[in-house]
């Protein structure tokens, strides 16, 4: 066994008692990171001496629960990854499916896509590589956040707005004219119990949604409605036990059709669909 492999061993089991689930993927990760190689290449590298105060160091500040992403200062999400720190909400896995499904849908030649309450920008980011002809507009009002967002959407032809998507005139220029909304938005009940990783160092306006997770995920139904041209398409991600209630708000806005809710990879609810009827819709 070489002596960067015993390292790795050695701060896995740092990580599992520090209450870890993901222990020995983290310390791999951490040791790319630190050796500045993917996480593939470490069976082929002997590191010099540094390395390995460098490693220690990182991985006594994983144990502290201080979040991988914080760490590396980067998240993967779908086929992008993001820079993200202290005071950006940090993308998650369960969002992709919400991506994935974004991805298969059929969008006009050019189409105009609105993210809402992008945080770091990831799904904006993402759907701009998804689809290279369209017109992405990433909507987000934490100061923090737009940092981040602005960083990972430079280039990408996205562009980022610093708005409040509970304001009743956001985007009011664009009311009927876009294909296609998804929100990411403040859904955690108040109150909710978390992981120390979250609550401790992810900002709680990206979080918590109100007593039942669906204080922004109202207004958003609503801009939605106003914003998305006939046919248009939405999805809005969802806290766990907050399925039923989203669905009915979109039942109950009269706007949508076809509401659909949807289960991330791990079978868990997770987004909610819906098409935008047309004026001449009848029931």
């Amino acid at each position: 066994m070489t002596r960067l492999r015993r390292a790795i061993d050695a701060a896995a089991g740092t990580l599992v008692r520090a209450g870890i689930d993901s222990a020995q993927v983290d310390a791999e990760l951490l040791a790319a990171h630190t050796a500045g190689v993917d996480r593939g290449w470490l069976r082929f590298i002997d590191p010099a001496e540094p390395f390995y105060d460098s490693y220690r160091s990182i991985v006594d500040a994983r144990s502290r629960r201080i979040p991988l992403q914080h760490l590396t200062a980067s998240a993967p999400f779908g086929a992008v990854t993001l820079e993200v720190g202290p005071g950006v909400f940090i993308p998650r896995p369960e969002t992709e499916s919400l991506l994935e499904w974004a991805a298969k849908q059929r969008l006009p030649s050019s189409p105009v896509l609105v993210d809402l309450c992008t945080g770091s920008g990831a799904l904006a980011v993402a759907l701009a590589e998804t689809f290279p002809q369209a017109h992405v507009v990433a909507v987000e009002n934490s100061a923090e956040a737009l940092r981040y967002a602005r960083r990972n959407c430079a280039g990408r032809g996205v562009e980022v707005i610093d708005a409040d998507v509970t304001s009743q005139d956001v985007l009011g220029e664009r009311d009927g004219a876009v294909d296609m909304v998804v929100s990411n938005p403040p859904y955690i009940p108040d109150g909710a119990t978390l992981p120390p990783e979250v609550a401790d160092h992810e900002p709680a306006g990206a979080l918590f949604g109100g007593p039942d997770g669906m204080r922004v995920i109202a207004p958003i139904v609503t801009l939605a409605g106003r914003l998305l041209r006939c046919g248009g398409l939405v999805a809005v991600e969802h806290d766990d036990d907050t399925a039923a209630l989203t669905v009915g708000l979109f039942e109950r806005s009269g706007a949508f059709s076809d509401v659909t809710s949807h289960r991330d990879l791990a079978g868990r609810p997770r987004f909610v669909t819906a098409i935008r009827r047309g004026p001449g819709w009848n029931a």
